[in-house]
């Protein structure tokens, strides 16, 4: 090994560690965000799957709790980290429709509105994570299930 060429591994792998790691913490919180998205979609569809068996305009304090908690009672840790009761209002968090004529349709929605990720990190190395609102706002999130008349 020439002399000249002692430590010159240690100097590269020294130059591209911010980078590597840059890149680790975005994979992480991307990975956050969307177990974070697909925890609070399955809660809304548990939620509008219990009330599709419901007498409409009843059971919405449980549908609720079902969506924030992931049991009716609203216990426990809220399966987001920020999320809360106020992101899913009860004036319009669960709606029903009937529409047709012949046959009739009644459908259920249910809507947890205003969500925001915010990620465990706020900048790393000079990158700023979440924008400057201090996190990333997921557009509502519904669903929609027929009911039986």
């Amino acid at each position: 090994m020439n002399t000249k060429q002692k430590g010159v591994a240690l100097v590269e792998f020294a130059l591209i560690l911010p980078l590597l790691l840059l890149l680790t913490f975005i994979a992480t919180e991307f990975g956050r965000a969307m177990f974070e998205y697909n925890a609070i979609t399955k809660s809304t569809r548990d939620a509008v799957r219990y009330l599709s068996i419901q007498t409409p305009g009843t059971h919405i304090a449980e549908a609720r709790n079902l969506m924030v908690y992931g049991n009716l009672a609203g216990t426990g840790t809220p399966l987001a980290r920020s999320l809360t009761l106020a992101n899913v209002p009860a004036g319009s968090c669960c709606i029903w429709q009937v529409t047709g004529t012949n046959p009739v349709i009644n459908t259920v929605t249910v809507r947890i509105a205003n969500y925001k990720f915010h990620p465990l990190f706020s900048s790393v190395f000079g990158v700023a994570f979440g924008g400057a609102n201090g996190g990333i706002a997921f557009p509502d999130i519904t669903a929609t299930m027929r009911a039986p008349i």
